[in-house]
């Protein structure tokens, strides 16, 4: 879908929106109810760093549409619980055509949740340890022009230093501003969308 100018969209209910959602019920659901919004909870965050992950190089619509099979695979993305996966559960996901059956991806979500249990001896919550990487809200209101300018930023390439740093994968700068926006460390609907700031 080609954006217009302003990078707005008007839906079948009269709502203005950022234009990637389009008329997708699952992308329109996702835009409204998640995306910029404040998430706190550990293993919800956790899951939304995963997908992010998971979904570099694919279409984050893919990934939405495969979410509840993933939660399934990955016992909810209860970091606990994935931590102790073995052999045999890599080996379960990599056939599980319910999910993206990417070794690599997989391997790293394993890894990612032992890491995410070392942070929790460090910081009170992943929330806590995420939320030293907020942005200074903007001066201005995002405008489609200026939304193109952040794929990755200052802040999202700090956090994928320290992430790295600590042991995690399949985090660069453009997955953990992706993290970002998904979370609500940073709000981008643009100026004109019901969900705009």
């Amino acid at each position: 879908m080609t954006p217009p100018e302003n990078g707005l969209i008007t839906g079948s209910d009269g709502k203005i929106r950022c234009w990637w959602c389009g008329d997708d019920e699952d992308y329109l659901r996702y835009h409204d109810d998640e995306w910029g919004r404040g998430v706190t909870n550990n293993f919800r965050l956790f899951e939304k760093i995963c997908l992010e992950g998971f979904q570099a190089g694919l279409s984050w619509l893919t990934i939405l549409r495969k979410r509840e099979n993933f939660r399934a695979a990955f016992a909810n993305f209860d970091f606990n619980q994935v931590a102790n996966f073995d052999d045999s559960d890599v080996e379960r996901l990599v056939l599980d055509a319910g999910i993206v059956r990417h070794r690599g991806k997989i391997l790293s979500t394993i890894n990612n949740a032992h890491r995410a249990l070392d942070l929790l001896t460090e910081f009170d919550s992943l929330h806590a340890y995420f939320l030293q990487f907020k942005p200074t809200p903007r001066k201005s209101p995002l405008t489609f022009a200026r939304a193109r300018e952040f794929t990755k930023t200052d802040e999202s390439a700090a956090l994928s230093k320290d992430l790295k740093k600590r042991g995690w994968s399949f985090m660069g700068p453009t997955t953990c501003y992706a993290f970002m926006q998904a979370m609500g460390l940073v709000n981008d609907h643009l100026v004109g969308c019901h969900q705009a700031p």
